[in-house]
């Protein structure tokens, strides 16, 4: 039997409990040293979703099967948070949920990711994100990041001039 193809909407206050579970468990798979070090509850990023991403956010849910197996939460052009079902990676989920930011946002898109999550970096720039910044990121991680861009080829970038032609 075929299943049903992904589907992108907006967050519903009833994705609560299984946005949160999925962002844990990606976010535990990607980076398992760093959680451990870092040694946040459960209970932590129930209010920390929230208490901010919810607050301060634009939140979109792939969902497949009546299943929640990735989110995206973004303010404007800023990608803040980004996270995919380890079960359902490189299935094309996370390119489609760029592409629901590319539409809503079709000259520039940017982000943060940690320098340390390497299959993050990889998928950023293989769908066309350049790094730009090299930092550290705020507490609490207070974790050496990279500052993402993606910017249509036909938008113009700021400080460039365009030159006249001549006739």
């Amino acid at each position: 039997m075929k299943s049903a193809a992904t589907r992108i909407r907006r967050y519903r206050a009833g994705d609560f409990m299984a946005v949160t579970i999925l962002w844990r468990i990606a976010r535990e798979k990607a980076l398992p040293d760093l959680q451990r070090r870092k040694g946040h509850f459960f209970h932590e990023d129930l209010a920390y979703f929230q208490n901010h991403v919810l607050l301060n956010d634009n939140v979109w849910v792939a969902i497949l099967d009546k299943t929640c197996v990735a989110f995206m939460a973004m303010t404007g052009n800023f990608i803040d948070q980004l996270y995919v079902h380890p079960d359902h990676w490189r299935r094309g989920i996370g390119t489609a949920l760029l592409n629901v930011t590319k539409k809503r946002s079709p000259n520039h898109v940017w982000l943060y990711t940690l320098q340390a999550n390497i299959n993050a970096r990889i998928f950023y720039e293989k769908r066309g994100f350049g790094s730009e910044i090299f930092g550290i990121s705020p507490a609490p991680e207070s974790e050496p990041d990279v500052q993402y861009h993606w910017r249509c080829e036909s938008a113009p970038v700021a400080g460039r001039r365009r030159q006249r032609s001549d006739p």
